[in-house]
């Protein structure tokens, strides 16, 4: 019976936001960020910089999931409209990596002082779309009935979260292995592919919105 609780809530929620990160994140579009600010260092600086910054990316998506609902509250915006603003965010986002009009454009520009935190962390890897759903996803746990079920919930996304950083910094690892290995078809494709699933997920968000929005009437 616990097994069954457990699975119920905490694939979904695992799922859910290891897909929609990962999508959002999309780590092999930050090769070509990470390697042109970090090619005048030694591959223990450049290994160095990846670390710190995935350690600082997923303490920022942490704080958003924990303390975003609280944030929402004192702004008085409702979990519904927040659903909807980050669907169609999330959608937006993938609908320009779809149809080739690009990725929410990260520059080497500003590259100066803790490149660490910015560009790489905010926003690269913690970026408006990931925040967007991280928030949505702290709205559905703020709303399962016990206190049992949203800790499941939250262990599930936070580990999602890890493994999303953990990929990041993997690549960021071998970015300049991967930017000679991969052309820039491949990297389209990729991108293509993310895309798609960004519009899903964001078109999932809306939907969820809307349920929200019609329930509290």
């Amino acid at each position: 019976m616990f097994e069954e609780f457990v699975h119920a809530i905490f694939w979904p929620y695992f799922l859910g936001g290891l897909v929609g990160l990962m999508s959002i994140s999309n780590p092999l579009s930050k090769i070509p960020l990470f390697v042109s600010l970090t090619h005048d260092m030694s591959q223990r600086d450049r290994a160095a910089v990846a670390r710190r910054a995935c350690l600082y990316g997923f303490a920022m998506l942490v704080f958003t999931l924990l303390f975003g609902v609280f944030i929402l509250e004192a702004f008085g915006i409702s979990y519904g409209a927040l659903r909807i603003a980050g669907g169609l965010t999330v959608a937006a986002l993938g609908y320009r990596m779809l149809f080739g009009y690009g990725y929410v454009g990260l520059t080497a520009k500003g590259g100066q002082g803790n490149i660490a935190v910015f560009p790489l962390a905010l926003p690269a890897i913690c970026g408006p779309g990931a925040i967007a759903v991280v928030i949505g996803i702290s709205t559905e746990i703020a709303e399962l009935k016990t206190a049992a079920l949203k800790a499941v919930a939250y262990g599930a996304t936070v580990t999602s979260m890890l493994l999303t950083c953990v990929a990041i910094w993997l690549t960021f690892r071998s970015a300049r292995f991967i930017s000679r290995a991969m052309g820039a078809d491949a990297m389209e494709a990729i991108t293509r592919i993310m895309g798609f699933l960004l519009v899903c997920i964001g078109v999932q968000f809306v939907a969820s919105g809307v349920r929200t929005f019609i329930a509290g009437q």
